[in-house]
């Protein structure tokens, strides 16, 4: 899965990616125009949990792939035609905005920011419409078949798209036909993605928030925007330190987690994901696979050899295995059950497949 960040100018976005991928990711100088690319990984106690009981020979958590644009985008403080290219194809935004005072003595202003951010980003799918529909309307009769079929097929689901637009609501709001689902890929609409808010801000801040920071929370909230706040250069210095480091530290100043965990976890389930677990003296593993998915969709995200010779699963959650402390006692216990193609796999399911060899 990959996520893009994108944000206003000069809010801390570079930062914020070299917190995410612990700095270790070279970034490109400024001026550059190739974009900061890492990959992480998300955060889960339940594969540590594992991997202390199995010592395997591999551990593999669940990834996400962030992408930071390239900084020579046209347009200044302007959001040009080309400041939100390097996210498109992603599958979520992560949306930065000022919670501090910038170099010039200027106040932030939160709340102001994102509801801009936001709007520049549906402006720029409108602006990709117009265009889409301006060449269809030039080439109507001599037009390859579009993505939704004929070209009037193409021009007649584009204004259905305009016309949300031009309502001020975003197009992952709207229902779609398998066919118009399909259709919707080709575009790399922003707003069908969904946007994660994040306020930077001052350290001095992080245990008491300003009235900024409160206006911002509630736009969030009323928007239904996913959102928090963090201090991106904290969380950069914390994440240069060792794991050994990192953990001493966090013990000291009473932190269960470093905010970029919890960025990277909001991420995860704003894109609809849940992870089962694998486990062994092989391999301790996370899975990805979206909310909803099937006992056999999980064999499949395994192997396709898996899932072709799929005859039951063996299923316990961690949270049934916590208390029993490993598999064995979970089994012994009656804990871990069978079940069919069609169970629906929960977040935390620790899953044994049995399958045809």
């Amino acid at each position: 899965m990959k996520v893009g960040i994108t944000g206003t100018p000069k809010s801390g976005k570079t930062t914020l990616f070299q917190a995410l991928t612990r700095c270790r990711v070279a970034v490109q100088p400024m001026g550059s125009a190739r974009p900061n690319v890492g990959v992480v990984n998300v955060p889960d106690e339940r594969v540590d949990y594992f991997a202390k009981q199995y010592k395997p020979k591999k551990i593999t958590y669940a990834p996400i792939e962030f992408t930071d644009p390239a900084s020579d985008v046209s347009g200044g403080n302007e959001f040009g035609s080309a400041f939100f290219a390097d996210v498109r194809k992603s599958d979520a935004i992560v949306a930065v905005v000022r919670g501090f005072e910038n170099e010039y003595g200027e106040a932030p202003n939160p709340a102001g920011d994102i509801r801009r951010l936001t709007e520049e980003i549906l402006l720029s799918d409108l602006t990709l419409i117009e265009t889409r529909l301006e060449r269809i309307e030039k080439s109507l009769h001599g037009a390859k078949k579009g993505a939704a079929g004929a070209p009037e097929q193409e021009k007649a689901f584009l204004e259905r798209l305009q016309k949300c637009l031009e309502e001020g609501r975003k197009l992952g709001e709207l229902e779609y036909s398998e066919e118009e689902k399909k259709a919707l890929k080709n575009y790399d609409f922003l707003t069908a993605r969904q946007v994660i808010a994040v306020l930077n801000v001052d350290e001095n801040e992080l245990g008491s928030p300003s009235a900024a920071t409160e206006e911002f929370e509630a736009f969030c909230n009323g928007e239904g925007l996913p959102h928090l706040a963090l201090c991106a250069e904290a969380e950069k210095e914390i994440s240069s330190l060792s794991d050994e480091e990192e953990r001493e530290f966090l013990e000291d100043m009473g932190i269960k987690e470093p905010a970029r965990n919890a960025l990277i976890k909001k991420t995860y389930d704003a894109l609809g994901l849940i992870s089962f677990i694998t486990a062994g003296e092989p391999e301790v593993r996370a899975w990805t696979v979206k909310k909803g998915s099937t006992a056999l969709e999980a064999a499949a995200a395994i192997h396709t050899d898996i899932a072709k010779g799929f005859i039951r699963a063996e299923v316990a959650n961690f949270r049934d295995i916590l208390p029993a402390e490993t598999w064995e006692n979970a089994k012994a216990q009656g804990l871990v059950k069978l079940y069919g193609k069609e169970y629906i796999v929960e977040d935390g399911d620790v899953l044994y497949i049995r399958c045809k060899a």
